[in-house]
């Protein structure tokens, strides 16, 4: 049987408890959830994008991109509206209301990773960025 170390153990622990205290203080911090955030990133860059192809970006199950989009519709942040050439395909884009909340979610988002990363130095925002790379790495071969 595979025995973990003590220090295995506490780091894995760290890691899972720093993923669940992160998304909830960031939506607080930011008022968007990183999910919307990368949406609304997204669909500023793209302008207009089918709503498969933001899935595709965002990484996303489609059912979840529906919800969110639909949420940012109700908040007039985004339109949708169905190809005229083929209804299967549903357009995204920003609102005028989109594009200016935008610009305010990320720079909320600048002050939250500051004050994650305060007190570090570059180096050691290096190796951390480096070990980080290395165990995603390892989670996308399992």
């Amino acid at each position: 049987m595979f025995k973990c170390s003590k220090e295995e153990e506490l780091i894995a622990a760290r890691l899972f408890e720093l993923s669940k205290q992160t998304m909830p203080k960031f939506e607080r911090c930011t008022g968007i959830s990183q999910s919307r955030l990368e949406i609304l990133r997204e669909l500023f860059e793209a302008e207009e994008i089918t709503q498969r192809e933001l899935q595709k970006k965002v990484n996303i199950d489609h059912a979840a991109v529906t919800r969110h989009l639909k949420q940012l519709e109700e908040k007039s942040m985004v339109i949708r509206r169905k190809s005229p050439e083929d209804n299967r395909f549903t357009y995204v884009s920003l609102t005028e209301e989109g594009k200016t909340k935008i610009a305010a979610y990320c720079e909320e988002k600048q002050r939250f990773i500051s004050k994650i990363l305060n007190g570090f130095s570059e180096l050691e925002r290096s190796t951390l960025l480096n070990m980080l790379t290395r165990i995603q790495e390892n989670i996308e071969k399992m």
